[in-house]
């Protein structure tokens, strides 16, 4: 390499080195460090790492490419998503099989069944949603892989086991198959339903409630107003790290029109102030983002269904069973007892193991032992 060449190649490559510096200390324009950063305990110096590691554009640029490559070329996300046909996504939580997965079946459904003798305690009448899985439901945009054997039958497995349980489960999966050619009930690029697919599932529990469990008290008129329909880019993308140097290849973004549900005057609503306030609440309902994500507007359309209030502890982000049991040892079940209890829970969480490690195990112990002495008395009655 001749003279001129090799200073060439040096003012090149410090060229490069000082334009992705210039380029990465843009990303500090703005930013401010939290007030209760400290020099001398090395929290600063980790805020700016952190900061800097996030901005970094060699490191974006290596990730969408990366990226690329693995959904171009061999039509593949990150650990967490499957690709189906048509630009459909699924997570595969609904789809992969689970280390001791049979194991997790059987103790999630004693929690169940536990879960049903302490609120029938109470004289509180429970109801399970159960709701299933995206992939079940539209299994003609999978893709190649398809759902492991323990996951084929574990909706109709599931029914079966909380019917024997005497558990009242309506079967969302026949309504919202007869209401798929009405228009979309799951999002194609996000895990969850559709407000049309809560609405459905809202209904069907609505009149199941009407028909086996009927309210005290007189029906709420509800009224549900339709908002504007925006792009909606559901959370299974997050699992496709295209943006922002490749985001053309990312699915179409879903279109989703947002819904809110409203007492049917300020009359009713005082009512409904009112009969809370006497601490006779009607419906308490627990369960996941499915529930808790107003996006979805499923505790507004499940108002309307029942014509009454109700009220939420649901969450996002822990699972059907963490907030169950959150709700059992909360004050607002000793103080105020529901009349009903709708216990949302997607099917794709039963063969999984529940992080539990915030409960006490000897009490965790006693609602699965309860369940195993209920099973024998039933079976002792039946024979």
């Amino acid at each position: 390499m001749t003279r001129s060449l090799r200073i060439l190649y040096i003012s090149l490559f410090l060229a490069l080195i000082f334009g992705l510096g210039a380029w990465s200390v843009r990303g500090f324009f703005g930013y401010s460090v939290p007030p209760d950063t400290q020099v001398l305990n090395g929290k600063l110096a980790k805020a700016l790492e952190t900061r800097y590691d996030a901005e970094f554009p060699l490191k974006r640029l290596a990730t969408n490419l990366w990226a690329a490559m693995d959904y171009t070329l061999f039509k593949e996300g990150r650990p967490g998503v499957e690709l189906g046909r048509h630009n459909w996504l699924f997570s595969d939580e609904e789809l992969d099989p689970v280390a001791k997965g049979e194991q997790h079946v059987e103790n999630n459904l004693r929690l169940v069944e536990g879960v049903r003798q302490s609120l029938a305690r109470h004289d509180i009448k429970l109801l399970l949603a159960i709701v299933p899985s995206k992939a079940r439901l539209y299994p003609e945009h999978l893709g190649e892989v398809q759902p492991a054997s323990l996951r084929r039958d574990l909706y109709q497995r599931f029914h079966v086991q909380v019917r024997r349980a005497g558990i009242v489960a309506p079967d969302l999966l026949a309504s919202l198959e007869r209401a798929k050619g009405n228009g979309a009930l799951y999002l194609r690029t996000d895990t969850h339903w559709t407000p049309h697919g809560a609405e459905v599932v809202a209904q069907r529990i609505g009149l199941a409630v009407q028909r086996r469990m009927p309210l005290e008290g007189e029906r709420q008129r509800f009224v549900t107003d339709f908002g504007a329909t925006a792009p909606y880019k559901g959370d299974l993308t997050s699992f496709l790290p295209l943006d922002p140097l490749f985001s053309d290849l990312l699915p179409p973004p879903d279109r989703l029109q947002q819904r809110t549900t409203r007492a049917l005057d300020a009359e009713q609503a005082a009512s409904g102030d009112a009969l809370f306030a006497d601490d006779q609440v009607p419906v308490v309902l627990v369960g996941t983002s499915y529930s808790a994500n107003p996006k979805w507007n499923f505790q507004g359309a499940l108002r309307q269904a029942l014509g009454t209030d109700l009220v939420s502890f649901a969450e996002e982000g822990q699972g059907p069973l963490q907030p169950m049991l959150k709700y059992l040892q909360s004050d607002e079940l000793k103080n105020s007892p529901p009349q009903l209890v709708i216990w949302e829970f997607p099917e794709r969480y039963l063969p999984m193991a529940a992080d539990l490690s915030q409960f006490d195990p000897e009490w965790v112990a006693q609602l699965k032992a309860s369940a195993a002495a209920g099973e024998r008395l039933a079976d002792t009655a039946t024979r």
